[in-house]
């Protein structure tokens, strides 16, 4: 199969197939008192050009599902213990740390979470990004830096030939994070993680750096997957969204779905917790009682059974299946079973019909 240069031309060789697919993850830790299991079967896709955001709380397994993949997690203590994660067909589980070289950064890029400890305090930033483009581009010293230049210009930081040769404590967190787009954009990879890219950064910047992903997407046709605890974000920038909790996606669809037609409590927690214009100053946030569960030995049932005000005996000791509530759409709730019998204000349930037979 002929090479292709782009995230476009690579998905008209194949069209229809995913970008990204990960199906059935499992992930563990190994830690004092035992084994923490922290991606528990998570399957998820994402095509050529569009976003899927993945939102939860913190510590429910969104950064390790796509870092692990990578080989960005410490093995040991972290293993991977079954599933598989294909990017443009390629299986990427198994592979030797010299072949996720070749991958990571050439056809799939990461925006970390934090991009001062991402980078390098001890060298430039247009060297930063040159580095990628000569040991994966095999360009020149100043091809590359003439590159990195252009990127940095691409990015709208200003100045970009100057701002080329600071250091990373010269720059803000909003040309930082800039920055670290144009170094994960380099080698115009298929799929780009960003992870948290807003974080910590106010609102004006905020709204300039995900302008600049989704503007990019458009001229790459690259796959966006934007890992994020904020649903203002994923309501914006995702085409597709994934509800994780307790190291489970536990409701999928689109992003109308999942904010129009919410299938599970937990999603319609997360949205009652987010703030609101028209509330009053004084008025409490609504937060999610209790705590997630404990990873160590998760629970026989639902996860989220002593958090949910809805909880059925049946939701204890037998963990749900992802049901489909509509076409694409499916949630991981006894709730949704077609004999639940069991209505939820403000919970979409189109199948309920009777009680539960478990």
């Amino acid at each position: 199969m002929t090479a292709a240069n782009t995230p476009r031309e690579r998905a008209q060789l194949e069209p229809g197939l995913p970008a990204l697919e990960v199906n059935n993850l499992q992930v563990e830790f190994a830690a004092q008192g035992g084994r923490v299991q922290a991606v528990r079967g998570v399957s998820l896709s994402v095509q050529s050009g569009e976003t899927l955001g993945i939102v939860g709380e913190s510590g429910c397994g969104k950064s390790v599902t796509m870092m692990s993949m990578l080989g960005l997690i410490p093995m040991p203590p972290g293993r991977i213990v079954g599933g598989s994660a294909k990017l443009n067909g390629r299986e990427l589980l198994g592979l030797s740390v010299a072949q996720l070289n070749k991958i990571r950064g050439v056809d799939i890029g990461m925006v970390f979470q934090d991009p001062m400890s991402a980078l390098n305090p001890t060298m430039r930033i247009g060297e930063q990004i040159a580095e990628t483009l000569m040991i994966h581009r095999g360009m020149s010293q100043r091809e590359a830096l003439q590159r990195a230049v252009a990127l940095l210009d691409r990015t709208k930081i200003p100045e970009a030939r100057q701002r080329a040769r600071q250091y990373p404590f010269e720059f803000s967190g909003g040309m930082l994070q800039r920055a670290m787009i144009a170094m994960s954009l380099a080698c115009s990879p298929s799929v780009l993680v960003a992870d948290e890219p807003t974080t910590a950064l106010d609102v004006t910047i905020q709204n300039q750096v995900l302008e600049l992903m989704r503007e990019i997407q458009r001229e790459e046709g690259m796959a966006i997957v934007l890992i994020t605890h904020d649903l203002g974000v994923v309501a914006r920038m995702a085409d597709q969204v994934a509800v994780m909790y307790a190291g489970q996606i536990v409701e999928r669809g689109t992003v109308e779905d999942i904010f129009y037609r919410s299938a599970h409590p937990y999603t319609l927690g997360l949205k009652a917790a987010m703030p609101d214009a028209h509330v009053h100053v004084n008025e409490k946030l609504t937060a999610i009682p209790g705590s997630p569960p404990d990873l160590f030995a998760p629970p026989e049932g639902c996860g989220y059974c002593s958090r949910c005000d809805y909880a059925m005996q049946v939701c204890d000791k037998h963990l749900p299946d992802l049901m489909a509530v509509s076409r694409g759409h499916v949630s991981r709730c006894w709730l949704q079973h077609p004999e639940a019998g069991v209505e939820v204000e403000g919970l979409y349930q189109p199948a309920a019909k009777g009680s539960p037979s478990c």
